[in-house]
């Protein structure tokens, strides 16, 4: 497990020693003899990490030589982080301000050079040392190639029935309705894909089916096919072909089987069980049902597979993971296979323990079946409170409980085995965001764009669809846009991220020795932090994240306190901190200190009750990411933000009391995350420094519109080129400069492929202009235009394809309202659900003609 982290941050190393600028920057400091000694040496280490992969497993001093280097790999990015960011000073800082006096000012050049070499050179030299030695105390590792495959040992899965199965029986009647009957295709055959998480009981699912009396009448034809992770062509068809075929025949290519199979299925209506498909790549699958259009209409492939990349590639937008036993049908297996009964009636002292190890297994039929079988010799109350309160992975033949989800585990990349690990600092039950979770590896450094012609934020989006597809995510519950981990992928997570992570509470016992090694760190948030609870801090000086968080759902009243100790005597000492999230804490003022933690990329402030920002935190080089969304108090900003060139993401949604950007906030190139523009007058921010902000995305709302007094100056905000999914537009509330108004707006057209909610509040216009309800607008679902007073008629947004809720208010001069909206004769509002009119004084006719929904 520590070889993917090592692997991973090892390769950040060299991208970062790679760097032109750095290794510049790095001769200017004459530190760049010591890092190119420092390579070198980690290269040759580089080396054995293939070997090292599945060695680790079995071999004890392999894996804490991997965990040796892996701290040394954290020690060496911290201090090419701090080469960069003293550069990072150097640009940002003017000369007059780095030299205050005219004594420096007459210190030599090479003399003021030295500081940084001073400092770092005997950390660069222990460092080499160290990683010499840990080349000398090789456990045996050699060069290799690629990584062997994983065995899955799946080849012993049959179609033969299992002899005792519990609940599926509302799946298994949805899955036999589309065998038997499903829906109508001009394809001959039809794909049933079961999804889930590994161990969750796919393949009993699927067996269910092919062994129904009702499925076999149905279909001339049945195969069987284990497929797992070695996705041969041939072997796959050739097997088919055994199945289906009455002759014994040897096949030299897959072009004599393919062909022969073509005439096996012609014309008959056949089920096809592919078992465990792990294989991504459309190609193979295109060549291998091939065959399978000769084939009666009916016919059918159920699918098994942990993730949903192929499937999304043959057509499949949408697909419902097989969920965890429900927890009566899960108490049932675990008492069948445990005590060879149906429940726990005959052993009530005995199901507390049954409840809670139920709870454990998440409802996951495999763990529930090994846990079962482990128990089956242990009949005392105490030996199963000792499976209750056990790690998972503790337990006697842990290997056998959940090997299906450590072979997913495995099959991902190094990439996405620290992405996975990451979530250990997250508890059970926890409510993911994915839009923030994203943030957090970006801040980390795991996404590094050098790598990928695309965006951090980009690639963090398709690592977590692909973490998403392999069922390490859920969606929630609550039908909401949030994600959930099975409680036993966060023990695995756990499990895997090893001795760098900690999600500290109470019942934590820290040694003061041991808080040196944790790099990444989390605390539950409660009604009141004390600075008792870490106090032992200081000794964690190579923390990089600290992060406050919380499970179930935060309620607008609920008030959390934190010791103001904490904030000023603990934190500024935690000098590598990267991450930092105070989140929802009744914080009233930010400490200077705090600018002080020049490695710091994410900071989350939001619903804190903080009315400004320290003026020294454009101090803070590196910060990607600011939230200070929900801080109802905030009023200012300070002058040195335009500092933070790498600011990607700035949320300052919901802050009624900021009036006015700081200058220079439009030349922060790399903003994406702006949504909350505030149009001033002279000096102040002008709509037209909207243009340089080329990367916004997301929502933006522009307010104090009335402002602008040229529509040339609207246009240059150039919003049509930036891809925005809400948008909101503010004038004053007595504005009342109708035909200027209606130009302004029709320079702000935005784009339109991405649009989904729109607002306009307090527009002045007599009339809307002709882009607003255009059906170009195709992703457009919610439309708003309150206060609207001088608009005498609706604009036609009748054609709008995705409308699904339309809200007008306080339009005064309205009197006739055509509801169709629309000039053309067409269905009107296709996709609309909710339409409302509030506050609308002179409306007196309602007139349509056209047909709706």
């Amino acid at each position: 497990m520590a070889e993917a982290a090592a692997a991973a941050l090892v390769k950040v190393i060299f991208e970062k020693l790679a760097d032109e600028a750095f290794k510049k920057y790095a001769r200017s400091q004459n530190i760049h003899s010591e890092l190119k000694q420092l390579g070198s040496t980690l290269s040759q280490i580089q080396a054995l990490l293939n070997d090292a992969s599945h060695k680790e497993i079995t071999d004890e001093s392999v894996r804490l030589w991997l965990n040796s280097l892996q701290h040394l790999a954290y020690d060496i990015d911290d201090v090419l982080d701090e080469v960069a960011t003293e550069a990072m000073h150097r640009e940002l800082t003017p000369e007059s301000e780095a030299s205050t006096s005219m004594v420096r000012k007459l210190i030599p050049t090479c003399c003021t050079k030295f500081s940084l070499s001073h400092r770092l050179s005997p950390k660069l030299d222990r460092i080499t040392t160290k990683l010499q030695h840990l080349e000398k105390q090789n456990p045996g590792l050699i060069v290799k190639g690629e990584k062997p495959k994983i065995n899955t040992n799946r080849r012993n899965e049959t179609s033969l029935p299992e002899r005792d199965v519990v609940g599926r029986e509302v799946e298994k009647k949805k899955l036999l309705n589309q065998l038997l009957v499903g829906e109508s295709s001009k394809e001959k055959f039809s794909i049933l894909p079961i999804v889930g998480l590994g161990g969750v009981g796919k393949t009993t699912l699927a067996r269910i089916l092919y062994n129904d009396t009702r499925v076999k009448d149905h279909f001339e034809l049945m195969a069987w096919v284990c497929v797992s992770d070695e996705c041969d062509v041939f072997k796959i068809s050739e097997t088919i072909f055994e199945c289906v075929a009455t002759e014994n025949k040897q096949f030299k290519d897959v072009n004599q089987l393919q062909i022969a199979l073509r005439e096996q299925f012609k014309d008959k209506r056949f089920l096809l069980v592919l078992d465990d498909v792990w294989n991504q790549n459309y190609d193979d699958w295109e060549i291998l049902v091939r065959p399978f259009h000769s084939g009666a209409a009916g016919s059918r492939v159920i699918m098994t597979t942990r993730q949903q990349d192929l499937l999304k590639k043959i057509g499949f937008n949408h697909v419902d993971n097989l969920e965890s036993l429900s927890h009566e049908d899960a108490l049932s297996l675990l008492a069948l296979h445990a005590l060879d009964v149906d429940n726990f009636d005959s052993h009530e002292t005995l199901k507390p323990q049954a409840e809670g190890i139920v709870k454990k297994c998440g409802g996951l039929p495999l763990a529930l079946k090994a846990i079962g079988r482990l128990l089956r010799t242990k009949t005392q109350g105490e030996e199963w409170d000792d499976v209750v309160k056990s790690n998972i992975w503790d337990l006697e033949n842990a290997d056998a409980i959940v090997p299906a989800l450590r072979l997913s585990y495995h099959d991902l990349s190094a990439d996405l085995k620290r992405l996975f690990a990451y979530c250990s600092l997250f508890p059970k039950d926890f409510m993911f965001d994915k839009e923030e979770l994203i943030l957090l590896w970006i801040a980390e450094g795991y996404l590094n764009e050098s790598t990928a012609d695309k965006s951090p934020e980009r690639l963090g989006q398709e690592y977590f669809e692909k973490l998403l597809s392999r069922s390490f995510f859920q969606p929630a519950p609550n039908g909401e846009s949030f994600f959930v981990m099975h409680d036993l992928m966060n023990d695995l997570a756990t499990f895997v991220a090893g001795e760098y992570f900690l999600k500290f509470d109470n019942q934590t016992e820290m040694a003061e020795e041991a808080l040196g090694k944790y790099r990444h760190m989390s605390f539950m948030r409660e009604d009141y932090v004390g600075f008792q609870k870490f106090e032992a801090f200081p000794r964690a000086r190579s923390l990089r994240t600290l992060l406050a968080v919380y499970v179930g759902v935060e309620q607008s009243w609920n008030t959390f306190y934190i010791s103001n100790k904490i904030l000023v005597d603990l934190l500024p000492q935690l000098k590598l901190l990267r991450v930092l999230s105070l989140r929802r804490f009744n914080i009233s003022e930010v400490p200077d200190a705090i600018c002080s933690l020049n490695h710091l990329r994410y900071l989350n402030l939001s619903r804190t009750n903080i009315s400004k920002l320290p003026e020294n935190v454009g101090n803070l080089y590196n910060l990607q990411t600011l939230i200070v969304f929900g801080c109802k108090s905030l009023s200012t900003l300070p002058k040195s933000f335009l500092k933070l060139k790498k600011l990607r993401h700035f949320d300052i949604r919901d802050t009624p009391y900021l009036k006015k950007l700081p200058l220079g906030i439009g030349e922060l190139k790399n903003l994406q995350t702006l949504p909350k523009v505030i149009i001033g007058g002279d000096g102040d921010f002008a709509i037209t420094k909207l243009k340089g902000l080329e990367n916004l995305r997301g929502e933006l709302s522009v307010e104090g519109l009335h402002k602008v007094q040229i529509p040339m100056h609207a246009r240059e905000a150039n919003l049509s080129q930036k891809r925005l999914t809400k948008l909101k537009m503010k004038w004053g509330n007595d504005s009342q400069r109708g035909s200027l108004e209606k130009e302004v707006l029709a320079e702000l057209k935005p784009h339109t492929d991405t649009l989904k909610h729109f607002e306009v509040k307090y527009y002045g216009g007599v009339e809307f202009p002709g882009w607003v309800g255009d059906p170009t607008f195709h992703q457009l679902v919610h439309v708003s235009l309150k206060g609207c007073r001088k608009c005498t008629s609706l604009l036609p947004l009748g054609q709008l394809p995705s409308l699904k809720e339309l809200l007008i208010q306080g339009m005064d001069d309205v009197k006739v309202i055509s509801l169709e909206l629309s000039r053309s004769t067409d269905v009107t509002f296709p996709s609309l659900e909710i339409l409302r009119f509030v506050d609308m004084s002179s409306w007196e006719v309602w007139s349509t003609n056209s047909k709706m929904w």
